[in-house]
């Protein structure tokens, strides 16, 4: 069940669209489900159908066409980092590789604590800046050498709940 706080934020997403176009919402309130849940579950995407008055399929069409929607739990921090080619020319693969090496994972899998998961990105508009990562599909930090990658997991590991 959806909480009456997670209601009233749909709700205010939904107010922005003409009455009959409330579907128009459903990224933001897959970005709303997400951010309260971790992840957006078959059962989170059939709450949301529910609540835009749409089909369930429609809203899962949505959720696994961007990346940006997790499919299955993440950790606390979710770092994308772009491969594509632009960002492959300029060490993108080898900062993914880094990553994965120092927290003792491959891309796309989650550490042992439940604090990181490392995936690859698509192209995130940057490529003049790469390596370029995403934090939480919030944050982006740009020109990642080895040293700003361990720097940036130290800190994020320190705020880490």
């Amino acid at each position: 069940m959806l909480s009456e706080q997670t209601k009233a934020r749909f709700d205010r997403e939904v107010a922005k669209y003409p009455a009959d176009q409330k579907q128009s919402a459903v990224m933001a309130c897959l970005s709303i489900f997400q951010q309260e849940n971790g992840w957006i579950s078959p059962e989170g995407e059939k709450l949301i159908a529910e609540h835009l008055g749409m089909a369930p399929i429609a809203v899962r069409e949505v959720a696994t066409f961007y990346n940006m929607y997790n499919q299955q739990p993440v950790g606390q921090f979710k770092i994308n980092v772009c491969t594509n080619l632009p960002c492959q020319l300029r060490d993108g693969q080898k900062a993914l590789e880094h990553l994965c090496h120092k927290l003792g994972i491959q891309a796309g899998e989650t550490t042992a604590d439940g604090v990181f998961t490392v995936q690859q990105g698509e192209c995130m508009g940057a490529c003049a800046d790469s390596p370029v990562l995403l934090v939480n599909d919030r944050q982006m930090v740009s020109f990642m050498s080895n040293d700003r990658l361990d720097a940036l997991v130290d800190t994020l590991k320190a705020n880490a709940k």
